[in-house]
């Protein structure tokens, strides 16, 4: 191969510069690619160098075709170097937005509702006792779920439209969780060793009392659960819930669902017996609906309302600061202090 062919081959580098130019995305890549092809001792200055080894024709003919491709080269590097410009230049507009001299803003974190917590501490306490917590709740109900198969009557005040929010004849809000304990006896997986959190609604709104209020309902069905299981699982959940010892008492009363039923009661700082929850064994008529054998199984239930857990547990006095949304008031519960 002649000086003139070789020489020929050597200028085929305008593609190669282009896919260089391509990959560069700041100024000081381009730059930098200026110096290896523009500088005094970058690759176009080497070509030029080493025309005068050809012959004079062959000067001149290279000579324009190096010249060519330096003016094109330039041409794509200007219309880089302009995108690069034009983005630094953004960068610098949104900078010059931000006073870097001003105090930081915090981002204050949210948390979560202190009756949200509270239901979570109460499951921690139960789950530790081997219950499983069903979340799945129906608060819309039938009034089948909810009355008719805990034996409640259909007289009993309950059923009252001044008591229930009824939508129809059948449908109504829930007035207790007692009615996750008909759904999961139906699926008959025994044992059932549960607890269920949820919503529930009644006609009540007063200091004490809220239209929308939380309960927990437990359920045990084994065999030989009794009595002084639904004693020893209330007195260790009392004791872990309020953490320290206290004075607690069985007083008998009356459930539709349960026989044994009793209320449960505590004796606060001030030396007075304070009602916190209600349970009693299951009903035999309700394991009996579900052609569960009573000589092999047994159960127990219980129920409480969280809010009345917390108003015990804080001294709050009145329901209703629940709902506000006072931020001062909600403030004060640090929800690391229930784990």
């Amino acid at each position: 191969m002649n000086k003139s062919n070789k020489f020929f081959d050597e200028l085929n580098f305008l593609n190669i510069f282009k896919l260089e130019l391509e990959k560069i995305n700041t100024l000081k890549e381009l730059n930098l690619l200026r110096v290896k092809y523009f500088g005094k001792k970058g690759i176009i200055s080497k070509k030029i160098t080493r025309l005068q080894y050809l012959d004079l024709h062959d000067r001149k003919n290279f000579g324009k075709i190096i010249n060519n491709i330096k003016c094109s080269m330039y041409i794509f590097f200007q219309q880089k170097k302009e995108i690069l410009d034009k983005k630094e230049s953004n960068k610098k507009e949104i900078l010059q937005d931000i006073d870097i001299s001003l105090p930081g803003r915090r981002k204050n974190i949210g948390s979560m509702h202190p009756i949200t917590n509270i239901i979570y501490y109460i499951e921690s306490i139960f789950r530790s006792f081997g219950f499983c917590v069903i979340n799945k709740s129906f608060e819309i109900e039938n009034q089948y779920y909810n009355f008719d198969a805990l034996n409640i009557p259909v007289y009993h005040p309950a059923r009252n439209t001044q008591d229930t929010f009824w939508f129809d004849s059948d449908r109504l809000l829930r007035t207790q969780t007692s009615n996750m304990q008909i759904h999961e006896i139906k699926k008959k997986h025994l044992p059932i060793q549960i607890i269920v959190p949820g919503k529930v609604y009644r006609k009540d709104n007063d200091y004490t009392h809220s239209p929308i209020f939380h309960q927990v309902e437990g359920l045990v069905i084994d065999k030989g659960a009794n009595f002084s299981n639904l004693i020893w699982v209330i007195k260790n959940f009392l004791k872990c819930f309020f953490n320290k010892s206290m004075k607690i008492r069985f007083r008998s009363s009356y459930f539709p669902f349960t026989v044994l039923s009793t209320e449960v009661d505590i004796m606060t700082d001030q030396d007075h017996w304070l009602e916190v929850l209600g349970c009693g064994m299951v009903h035999p008529n309700i394991l009996d609906r579900f052609d569960i054998d009573k000589k092999i199984y047994s159960g127990f239930a219980f129920g409480m309302g969280v809010e009345r857990m917390i108003m015990l547990y804080y001294g709050i006095n009145d329901l209703r600061l629940f709902f506000k949304n006072d931020i001062k008031f909600l403030k004060q519960f640090d929800r690391s202090r229930y784990y």
